[in-house]
Parts: structure tokens; C-alpha cells; sequence
């Protein structure tokens, strides 16, 4: 069972100094306390995909830099308690829901390890990386916007992960009975990265740019338009049937 997230000394080293007040602070609070969660929680799927890579004879020059990306997420998290701490709370949480990546027995290594690359990186994190620069263009100049812009640096380097993968891997990639595999998966990776995000992003907070609260209806249509526009295409372009998977993915 996972720990509960206590992030109170953390936050204090990462200390953030806000200037004026919230429209809402306890939806300020909601906001950046679920933030500094899941970005807490991400370091664990790095840390997984680290092992994954090894275990399928990933260079250990990779392996290293994915175990640094964990690392990164667990800096995130601290980041997001300063400023839960900054808005008046305190950086802890209940132990988050623990989801391990799955193992994929029935394929080798390879696939298993490309079709959790596929749904972190390509997916999520492409999509992490589209939501959080619009918060950052919309945040004024200020220690908010620097907490998203850190991230984002981050998040930019975990998305070109999955894609660099793909295309340091296009001749393997290209076998049909592997790319009708890994359809078969995306379809269930794009179920549940819709799920998750329409989740999190509630239609009806009041908007407050200025402390990173977004329009929840605007930021679901920012994510369709991210996988409709950049993420299905670019899997098109390495060959994988994205497009179908897409449209069947409620029946996945």
C-alpha cells in the first residue's frame, strides 16, 4: 500500500512567494494540491518504465535518463506543494491510488515496454504538455507561470520520449501483425487517457489565470483537439492505425 504524500519539507525548500489574492481559494488549494498528486504519483509509472526498458535491452544511457525522469516528477510535486503552501495549506494528501503499468505477459519485451510508451508518453504526457503551456501563456509573468514553465520543460522531455522511441524503432515498428497489436492497444490507452482527463478537467470552476485555475470546458477542448490534431496524426506517420483506434476506443 502507498505511503501517504508528505511533501511539507520539500515545498519549504521550494519555497513560492504569490502576489494578490485568488477569485476562490479553496479552489486555488483544489487545484494546485491535485497537481502537486498526480505529478507526486507519476514518479512510481518512471520509475516502472526505467525497469520495462531494461528488462526489454534498452541502451542504459536510456534506462539512466528515464530513471531521472521519476526524479523530475517527484520535483514536481514538490513544486506544486509550495504552492499549495503558498495559498495557505499544507503540502500533504492521502496515499494516491497506486496504478502499476501493466506487463503485457503474452508479448515480448519490446512490444510490452513500446505499448506503455505509447500511452505515458505519447499520450498523457503529449497531452500534460498541451494543457500546461496554455496555463503558462495565460498566467502573467510571476512565480506561478515560472512553476508551470519548470514543469513544462520537464513534461516536453517525457513526451519526446514515446516519440523517439517510434522512430528510433520504425523498422521493427513497421511488422503488420505488430502494428495491428499495438492498435488493438491504443484503443485502450486512448480510453483511458479520455477518462482520465475529462476527470480532472470539471466544467464550472471559475476561471483565475492568474493562479493557474483554467476553464475546464475550455481546457476539454484544448485535450480533443490535442489527440485529434498532433497525437493521432503523429502516430499515423509511424505507421500505427491511431485514426481507428481513436474512433473505436469506447468499446475497448
Amino acid at each position: 500500500m502507498s505511503a501517504p504524500i508528505d511533501l511539507r519539507a520539500a515545498a519549504r525548500a521550494r519555497a513560492v512567494t504569490l502576489e494578490g489574492e485568488p477569485l476562490d481559494r479553496g479552489q486555488a488549494l483544489a487545484t494546485w494540491r491535485g497537481r502537486m498528486i498526480n505529478e507526486f504519483a507519476s514518479a512510481p509509472v518512471f520509475a516502472d518504465l526505467a525497469a520495462q526498458l531494461d528488462e526489454a535491452g534498452a541502451e542504459p544511457t536510456l534506462v539512466a535518463e528515464v530513471r531521472a525522469m521519476a526524479d523530475e516528477e517527484r520535483h514536481h510535486g514538490a513544486l506544486c506543494g509550495a504552492v499549495v503552501v503558498a495559498l495557505g495549506g499544507e503540502a500533504v494528501a492521502p496515499a494516491p491510488h497506486r496504478e502499476r503499468l501493466p506487463g503485457h505477459p503474452a508479448v515480448d519485451r519490446f512490444e510490452a515496454v513500446t505499448r506503455n510508451l505509447l500511452s505515458v508518453c505519447c499520450l498523457s504526457e503529449t497531452v500534460a504538455c498541451a494543457l500546461i503551456d496554455a496555463e503558462r501563456r495565460e498566467a502573467p509573468a510571476g512565480p506561478l507561470r515560472d512553476v508551470l514553465g519548470s514543469i513544462l520543460a520537464d513534461e516536453v522531455g517525457h513526451a519526446r520520449l514515446g516519440w523517439r522511441w517510434l522512430a528510433a524503432h520504425a523498422e521493427r515498428l513497421a511488422e503488420p501483425a505488430l502494428r495491428a497489436r499495438l492498435g488493438d492497444w491504443l484503443a485502450v490507452a486512448f480510453a483511458h487517457v479520455e477518462a482520465h482527463e475529462l476527470a480532472n478537467l470539471r466544467p464550472g470552476a471559475t476561471p483565475d489565470p492568474a493562479f493557474g485555475v483554467c476553464d475546464g470546458a475550455d481546457a476539454r477542448g484544448l485535450f480533443y483537439d490535442t489527440v485529434e490534431q498532433v497525437i493521432v496524426p503523429r502516430l499515423t506517420a509511424h505507421g500505427l492505425p491511431a485514426a481507428e483506434a481513436w474512433s473505436r476506443r469506447g468499446a475497448a
